[in-house]
């Protein structure tokens, strides 16, 4: 499953402090012996000097690059097949060995012996060898039999196992861009859960829903960071390069009892499947807002007040990138007053959709935070936005902030204390973890192993 090896000397260009990550992406894609030639700094801290020393700086490395032999580096060894025992010891000693081999994320794991495997094996009819697919940076390949060994690391039940074999089918769907996990933004995962499987797990979707404490929700949660270390190798200083990084998060389930009571259909019917079908969707998330508290006699009060939110949460120059899909989500008070005036999902979301505008003046500022000098109508002169963010020079002209975007790729969920007035939103990271479901498919003898006394 490794690319070919690419004969020729291949060289690429990093900057300062991306050095070891380009060559990790590059060992992935069978090049082990990549040269990098370094631009020092940041380039859009430099000034127009310091650019031109910077870029003076590379032409001779590429030079060298190219006609100078270099020995090719070896630096893997040999890896355990799945059924291995590459360690043996006390709980402490087994902490320690997979701390130093960089298999954990810093907390206790639990020993994967093969017994403790092989109990989260029943839990689904597809073969341990079976690979899921090919996780990049370094071209792993993910298998029921390593999503079963992590999930005992991370502390899983093994009646979790269908809902982490569907997040791994997420992780090697193209469309949700892992590849790009390790960028600078430092994104995490928002995982979101809809169907029966959700009570049948024993999952909290009310109170403190995303707080620590419920063992199916954090457990879970858990999982998706550990698996991204240990699979696709995403390392902090290698090939993760978040500036400042956050924790994993728990799972999100919407609370469908509440949907169902309004009238609305759960983010899953939303998203394709079927009404009653188990569902896991994962959004990369750059950061949650505030819990903001909506207040009003009308609907409208309190969609102004979440569209003043996403206007404070997105960036406004992020259109230009490309589609983002934002993730809103709102408690089911909040979510029953928008219901009792008629508004359906779809109607909040054309809502803030039409609504989040800003002055001309202030998403051109914006703009200029990676691109220097540009304007909404340059942009629009190279084709790379729509021709209304140009229809004059009035700098204190609306423009909107979603318009790269559907309508549709707001993502709503009604989740929380049902009781409070919140609503919060998660600011997605456009192509790099964009939303992306798959149905979670239980094993034939589901029921039965359900019944079994201790589950």
């Amino acid at each position: 499953m490794q690319a070919e090896k690419v004969g020729i000397p291949s060289v690429t260009v990093a900057l300062t402090g991306f050095v070891e990550q380009a060559r990790a992406v590059g060992k992935g894609e069978g090049i082990s012996n990549l040269r990098v030639a370094e631009y020092p700094g940041r380039i859009q801290m430099h000034s127009p000097q310091e650019l031109r020393e910077g870029v003076a700086t590379l032409i001779p490395q590429i030079v060298n690059g190219l006609t100078e032999e270099e020995e090719e580096r070896v630096t893997s060894t040999p890896e355990p097949a799945p059924r291995d025992i590459v360690f043996g010891g006390t709980f402490e000693e087994v902490n320690e060995f997979f701390y130093e081999h960089q298999w954990s994320d810093g907390l206790p794991i639990v020993p994967p012996t093969i017994d403790k495997v092989e109990e989260l094996l029943r839990y689904t009819d597809r073969s341990p060898d079976e690979i899921i697919g090919v996780l990049r940076p370094e071209m792993r390949e993910a298998t029921v039999w390593n999503i079963a060994v992590n999930g005992v690391m991370a502390g899983c039940r093994p009646e979790y196992m269908p809902v982490l074999v569907a997040i791994v089918e997420v992780m090697a769907d193209p469309q949700f861009g892992l590849e790009h996990a390790g960028s600078t933004p430092g994104w995490e995962a928002l995982i979101i859960l809809n169907g029966p499987i959700r009570r049948q797990l024993g999952f909290n979707w009310e109170t403190g829903v995303l707080r620590p404490g419920n063992r199916a929700n954090v457990s879970i949660g858990r999982f998706f960071r550990l698996y991204m270390r240990n699979v696709p190798r995403f390392l902090p200083g290698i090939t993760d390069k978040a500036t400042f990084g956050q924790n994993f998060r728990g799972v999100l389930p919407e609370n469908e009892e509440a949907v169902a009571e309004i009238g609305w259909q759960p983010l899953s019917v939303d998203r394709g499947f079927r009404a009653g079908e188990n569902v896991v969707t994962i959004s990369s998330c750059r950061h949650m807002s505030n819990p903001l508290k909506t207040v009003g006699a009308v609907a409208e009060e309190h969609l102004d007040r979440i569209t003043d939110l996403m206007l404070r949460t997105q960036e406004h120059y992020w259109v230009a990138y490309g589609p983002v899909a934002p993730t809103l989500i709102i408690s089911p008070v909040v979510a029953k007053k928008l219901s009792m005036e008629d508004y359906s999902k779809d109607d909040i979301r054309k809502y803030i959709y039409d609504h989040a505008k800003v002055p001309a003046h202030l998403f051109d500022k914006e703009l200029q935070v990676n691109w220097r000098g540009m304007t909404a109508c340059a942009f629009v002169e190279q084709g790379i936005l729509p021709a209304l963010y140009c229809e004059s020079d009035d700098p204190n002209r609306l423009l909107p902030i979603l318009q790269g975007s559907k309508p549709e790729d707001l993502l709503i969920v009604v989740s929380g204390d049902p009781n409070r007035n919140r609503s919060m939103i998660c600011h997605q990271n456009s192509t790099q973890g964009f939303p992306t479901s798959k149905r979670i498919t239980l094993p034939g003898n589901w029921e039965e192993l359900m019944a079994e006394p201790g589950r």
